[in-house]
């Protein structure tokens, strides 16, 4: 009778078992809604941190630049996995800031400085003499800035890109051409973009990870080829209007001051351009934003698609 009952028993225990196993597809669902609750907090947490209103103003000075304005803060939609993803991949790979939708500079972690600007020249490479300049008051207040280079200027002078690379400052691509990208079609976007990438790559061994479109307006195929080719698509958050000042206007310095000053907040994305009056103000301002409590985030801290 004993070796009956262990045997009912036994058989009483499969049958119990095999009722209450675990459905699969439950703990994988359970992840998911996780994951879209992180992403977004992190929306949240990156759209608190967009410029003051004052910024707004000022995003752009003219009819080229008008666009970008918009671009930045209203037109330019980006979808929310690129976005907010930027923190969560960035434990991978020790990068400290991420850029968010208005494209401020985020720490991806507390405990990380919030009070940072980053600096960005476009239009370049221009003339030796501006570069060394620029690069050499960067040095003195222990800077790095991104030079986003046009292919038309590279092939004239590949010893200016050569200079900015040798100095230690990174180089982001502004395209070929410096055209208006978003209505253009994929072929010529890619050829636009693509391009800078071979001859940035040919002349200094590295191929930039930073991109950003002429007159801010790249458009949805300028943000993929972008991606495709492991770019950060950016325009940027605090324009200097450099751009829109003459070579006569007087008070030059003070005007790129203020401009810059008024739109001031932390994780700050400041366009200027390889012109005279900027590298004459470079100094100024530098000092002026280090007396604010600011400081220079190293673009090599910042999130980057992953390379192909």
């Amino acid at each position: 009778m004993g070796t009956k009952t262990a045997a009912i028993l036994f058989t009483a225990c499969l049958l119990l078992s095999a009722c209450t196993a675990t459905k699969p597809e439950s703990a994988a669902t359970s992840n998911q809604q996780d994951s879209v609750a992180s992403d977004s907090g992190n929306s949240a947490k990156d759209q608190s941190s967009v410029s003051s209103p004052k910024s707004s103003s000022k995003q752009a000075g003219s009819d080229d630049h008008n666009s970008a304005g918009k671009t930045n803060a209203q037109n330019d939609k980006t979808s929310e996995s690129n976005e907010t993803g930027a923190a969560t991949s960035a434990t991978t790979n020790n990068k400290m800031y991420h850029l968010n939708k208005a494209y401020n500079v985020i720490p991806n972690q507390q405990g990380t400085e919030k009070k940072v600007v980053l600096l960005t020249f476009d239009d370049g490479p221009k003339e030796a003499a501006m570069i060394n300049k620029i690069i050499d008051v960067l040095d003195k207040h222990k800077a790095k800035a991104i030079f986003f280079v046009n292919g038309y200027r590279v092939k004239e002078h590949p010893e200016l890109l050569k200079l900015i690379h040798d100095r230690g400052q990174p180089i982001g691509n502004h395209s070929w051409d410096h055209i208006v990208l978003k209505n253009k079609s994929e072929l010529e976007v890619k050829k636009q973009i693509e391009s800078v990438q071979k001859v940035v790559k040919d002349i200094t061994g590295q191929a930039p990870v930073f991109f950003r479109p002429p007159h801010g307006a790249g458009g949805d195929v300028g943000r993929k080829v972008a991606k495709e080719n492991g770019l950060l698509y950016m325009t940027w958050s605090v324009g200097s209007l450099d751009w829109t000042m003459k070579k006569n206007q007087p008070n030059k310095t003070e005007a790129l001051l203020k401009n810059v000053t008024e739109q001031l907040h932390p994780g700050s994305n400041i366009l200027m351009h390889e012109l005279p009056w900027t590298a004459e103000a470079l100094d100024s301002l530098l000092t002026r934003l280090e007396q604010k409590g600011y400081q220079f985030v190293d673009p090599q801290s910042i999130e980057v698609p992953a390379s192909k």
